[in-house]
């Protein structure tokens, strides 16, 4: 494991203790809660620092700056702003778990994927293929004013970020850089990827109403199809075999939803396996358009 991955680890270890000490000190806070929070977040994020070592970073340079802004149709700028907002999200929820107050929760736990995500930018700054790019930190910062936004105006998410993935037929051809296998390709390859702004229809049109049922949103989707590079496509991959000519083009979306958070249930396990899923968009029939292929209608809008 690289060193510089250790020293994020630490320091960001670290700096959940100092946290938990100040936090421990409000008598409101259950200091068990608390510390159940701050171990498991520890842990999850050694992991993820350790997953993402092992798949992304394993030639290390100087660190330096990389604009990659234009880069993959802007999908991954998409991702970034989905996952600081889902981060933020769960952590918040966390943090009110521990008798932490609404504001403070949702100030600490937005700025969570925010710090989260910085430091894996930090990683890309160290990589040979990549360096650190603001226009991915600017995104981190987007997606945690989109979670912070709306509960300090709304007390709730109305408008979520969501994420779905389906096996797209272009790691084959450049599996050194979209994946040679499932656990590298839904991370990798943007082909088969689709973000998805997702609006609850009760909360935004029948906020004051008893329209049903809560949990329906409608979202509008956003993918790319044809790219086996960030941008242009090679003629040939890292072992020099050819590369066939994909045209490059956009797709967009519209499809119901489902807001898993809002499903009524009695079962606290459930509910936290919900509140985690819900990063996830619900496979319903929806309409694409894209300019190759014009309108098209889907079963699973996925």
């Amino acid at each position: 494991m690289p060193a510089v991955i250790l020293k994020i680890v630490f320091l960001k270890l670290l700096c959940l203790l100092i946290t938990t000490n100040l936090f421990a000190q409000s008598t409101e806070i259950n200091q068990k809660r608390l510390s159940a929070v701050v171990i498991t977040g520890g842990l999850a994020y050694s992991a993820s620092m350790i997953g993402l070592g092992s798949i992304w970073y394993q030639d290390l340079d100087k660190f330096h700056f990389f604009n990659d802004n234009d880069g993959w149709g802007y999908m991954d700028k998409l991702g970034h702003i989905a996952t600081a907002q889902h981060i933020g999200r769960l952590s918040a929820e966390s943090l009110k778990w521990t008798g932490m107050d609404n504001t403070r929760a949702v100030w600490y736990g937005g700025m969570t994927g925010l710090v989260f995500l910085t430091s894996v930018e930090a990683f890309d700054g160290f990589s040979k293929d990549w360096g650190f790019s603001v226009g991915d930190v600017v995104a981190n910062a987007l997606g945690a004013g989109l979670f912070i936004s709306q509960e300090l105006l709304w007390q709730e998410q109305m408008f979520i970020m969501k994420w779905s993935y389906s096996a797209s037929p272009y790691a084959q051809y450049r599996p050194e850089l979209l994946g040679s296998n499932f656990s590298e390709t839904w991370l990798k390859d943007y082909n088969g990827q689709t973000y998805w702004l997702s609006a609850n229809i009760n909360s935004v049109f029948f906020r004051n109403a008893s329209f049903k049922p809560k949990w329906l949103n409608i979202a509008v989707g956003y993918g790319i199809n044809g790219y086996t590079g960030a941008n242009r496509n090679p003629a040939e991959n890292q072992a020099g075999q050819p590369i066939p000519d994909f045209q490059r083009y956009s797709q967009f979306y519209i499809s119901p939803d489902v807001d898993l958070t809002k499903i009524p249930t009695r079962s606290k396990p459930l509910k936290v396996v919900l509140h985690v899923l819900n990063f996830v968009k619900v496979p319903l029939p929806g309409l694409e358009y894209n300019p190759k292929d014009g309108l098209q209608y889907h079963w699973f809008a996925f």
